[in-house]
């Protein structure tokens, strides 16, 4: 085990789209596990636009981070020391830990993971808090109905992709909206939504739902906001619902935008929207997983992961979040197990 612990800590705060000056990659000593803690070693780490909003200083569903705090994600690890945790070394666990190559944490904090179900990968993405959102987002918030036409933002991203497929297993039309040729292709090919829009080229996103959802809106899960947002609003039918899930078109704007500017096309459609958060389902959270990598394993959900090699480049992983660059779940490799017999 290395004696040198890098870890990423937060420079200062960024206005607007963030760089790499607010990110300090430092070296520390390696710490030891306290009473009922253990020292984990990052195998993969994930990063996620909601991180943005961590590093403003006001307030927000997630604790916002100091600066000179360890920034934090999740985490698939490998315990290497355990101080009463209720762990082994060479265990994989998966946590809220910091962007580092060690971390400790209590045992209580942790969860077990089996490398023999699937890809450690998977319990940052598919399978663990992106699929999760996409799983109670869509079937307890929107709830699609089969033959309704359900309509998803960030299509091509980790809680998109995974929220359409399985809006497509209730039966509904699903259209989605991604940003570029590549993505649009991946959403309607590999994911087989029924069609898919590319907002980067698209002048008119009103007319362009009008073609890929002749009859309406029934569901709408989203991602991005804006005026994808209002454009779908004027879409909506009767009894129409709404699972607001992000608004990653608005994170790095410093002055909110005026609005909500469609909130009365809610009347006259008796829409239904309901902001949510995963945590609010996590006494479920074993059961929705437990789904999901059933159809992963039928083959009925499909994912993919964009994977950036090294610690040292996660800001840039997480800086391309906000570009585009990544298609299904974006991740950082970190290292791989030590004790993998």
């Amino acid at each position: 085990m290395s004696e040198t612990n890098r870890v990423y800590r937060l420079a200062k705060r960024p206005e607007g789209t963030p760089t790499h000056d607010a990110f300090e990659l430092a070296e520390e000593r390696v710490p030891d596990p306290g009473p009922g803690e253990a020292l984990v070693r990052t195998l993969y780490l994930s990063v996620d636009p909601y991180m943005r909003d961590r590093m403003r200083a006001g307030e927000s569903y997630a604790e916002p981070w100091a600066v000179g705090d360890a920034l934090r994600g999740g985490v698939v690890g490998e315990v290497v020391a355990s101080n009463g945790a209720g762990f082994e070394s060479g265990d994989v666990v998966t946590g809220e830990l910091d962007w580092a190559d060690y971390t400790t944490a209590p045992g209580a904090e942790l969860t077990p993971v089996d490398p023999e179900i699937a890809p450690l990968s998977t319990r940052l993405g598919v399978l663990g808090m992106p699929g999760l959102t996409a799983y109670f987002g869509t079937r307890e918030v929107a709830q699609p109905s089969a033959g309704e036409t359900f309509v998803v933002t960030g299509a091509a991203g980790a809680v998109g992709s995974v929220a359409g497929q399985l809006a497509e297993l209730q039966g509904a039309r699903v259209v989605g909206f991604a940003g570029s040729d590549e993505k649009v292709a991946f959403v309607e090919d590999e994911l087989g939504f029924d069609a898919c829009i590319n907002y980067a080229t698209t002048d008119d996103y009103g007319a362009a739902l009008d073609a890929a959802a002749p009859d309406g809106v029934d569901a709408y899960f989203d991602n991005v906001g804006g005026e994808i947002t209002d454009a779908v609003f004027t879409r909506l039918n009767v009894d129409a619902s709404v699972a607001v899930c992000g608004q990653i078109s608005m994170y790095n704007d410093e002055e909110i935008p005026v609005g909500p500017r469609k909130l009365g096309q809610l009347i006259q459609r008796r829409a239904t929207v309901e902001g949510f958060l995963v945590s609010d389902f996590e006494p479920r959270f074993e059961t929705a997983a437990k789904r999901l990598g059933r159809w992963v394993g039928s083959g009925d959900l499909t994912y993919r992961e964009t994977v950036t090699e090294g610690l040292a480049n996660a800001p840039d992983a997480f800086l391309g979040l906000f570009e585009g660059e990544n298609i299904g779940k974006q991740l950082v490799h970190v290292a791989e197990r030590e004790q993998s017999s």
